[in-house]
């Protein structure tokens, strides 16, 4: 029986699904674009295109200024997904508890898993067998106790396999870079580690044990940061159907702060949030929405959804995104995360309010999207400012 966590990492599933349907990519510098405009913005690129100079999140009018040689491809969401699916169902084989991470990503959870003959590096390496025979992918797997390590495995260990046996975690991480860490990336925690010169996580393990003072310097985030430098990571894999945020994002296509865009965009988002909602019969105690400025700084605010309607969901959000967007900075991408879900049920009443009428018109429109799909039919000024997508 096996008690381990596998991370399977495609690097760039995108490139590589690009580079399978067109082998003449194979050796040429390619980068993937949000969009063909000028303030579009290079979302992952091949190490050719980094050699020319580019990098992730680029404009792509400064990109094409700088060189001539990189072939610039748009964002194929539709494709891209296909693969992850297909690739999903491959590792499912292996076991039945598979958390998708991103595009590019799959937690494994191998606990309880038989393993009579073989060992764990054994069932890693049938995996990436398997991986690039069905579907002529390149692979690499983590292997730790827990999720954090195996994804930190396939970001700095060059080799196809590695495995960091349970309890010598924390020597593992203490060599590497403190950016493996995924607290660090908070803006102040970022700041305070530049402040004290800090480079290595072996560092933080060793500020780390003088504890109130520790929690001085980095306040909320203190704990985390303990917990993430000693290798300590107790969330559980959990498949799709058993994860308990949805989650709704839309890189714009053109980096804007023209206000009709992103409030139609908004609105696109929380009517998707609400149609999952009505189908799942819920309403939410948690419902955050992010920013993602041009400039890397995010901006967020918190509420709570009472109905699954589009119209109560939808004002809710377009009330987060005012009270958040404080600042003239372009936006690049927005979020929903919906999360603590509880049972809703419909209270019938006599009189003809409000809410009921609400309602009966998103039961109205859902039955046209379950039909001929979610993007079958749009508000007005949804269709106006973003089109069709």
């Amino acid at each position: 029986m096996l008690s381990d966590v596998f991370y399977l990492s495609l690097g760039s599933l995108e490139l590589q699904a690009e580079r399978t349907i067109d082998p003449s990519l194979n050796t040429r510098p390619i980068a993937i674009i949000s969009s063909n405009r000028a303030t579009g913005t290079i979302v992952t690129l091949s190490t050719e295109a980094e050699q020319e100079g580019l990098y992730r999140g680029m404009k792509v009018s400064l990109a094409k200024r700088k060189t001539n040689t990189v072939q610039f491809l748009p964002y194929n969401y539709s494709l891209y997904q296909r693969v992850n699916k297909y690739v999903y169902d491959i590792v499912s084989c292996f076991t039945p508890v598979v958390e998708p991470s991103g595009m590019s990503g799959f937690y494994m959870d191998m606990k309880g898993v038989t393993t009579p003959k073989n060992s764990i590096k054994d069932i890693g390496l049938s995996v990436l067998k398997k991986i690039d025979s069905r579907a002529n992918l390149y692979s690499t797997v983590g292997i730790s106790i827990n999720k954090l390590i195996s994804r930190i495995i396939t970001d700095v260990v060059p080799e196809d396999i590695h495995e960091v046996c349970s309890g010598t975690e924390h020597h593992f991480l203490a060599p590497l870079d403190y950016s493996v860490l995924p607290t660090t990336r908070q803006k102040s925690v970022c700041r305070m580690l530049h402040f004290l010169l800090i480079d290595t996580v072996l560092h933080i393990q060793s500020i780390s044990q003088r504890v109130e003072e520790f929690k001085t310097l980095f306040g909320v985030y203190a704990q985390s940061l303990i917990d993430e430098a000693r290798g300590r990571d107790t969330s559980l894999v959990k498949p799709p159907e058993l994860r308990d945020h949805l989650l709704e994002q839309r890189i714009l296509a053109e980096d804007t702060n023209n206000h009709e865009i992103l409030i139609a965009t908004v609105q696109d988002l929380a009517e998707k949030i609400a149609f999952q909602l009505r189908g799942r019969g819920q309403t939410a105690k948690k419902i955050k929405l992010e920013i993602h400025y041009v400039d890397g700084y995010r901006s967020s605010r918190i509420s709570e959804i009472y109905s699954p309607d589009d119209i109560s969901v939808t004002r809710i959000c377009k009330k987060l995104f005012i009270n958040s967007n404080d600042r003239r900075v372009a936006v690049r991408a927005v979020l929903l995360d919906v999360s603590q879900f509880r049972p809703y049920v419909e209270q019938k009443n006599l009189f003809f309010e409000s809410a009921s009428r609400n309602i009966e018109i998103s039961m109205a429109i859902e039955m046209v999207r379950r039909k001929y799909g979610v993007g079958s039919i749009k508000m007005a000024n949804v269709f106006h400012s973003l089109g069709s997508f």
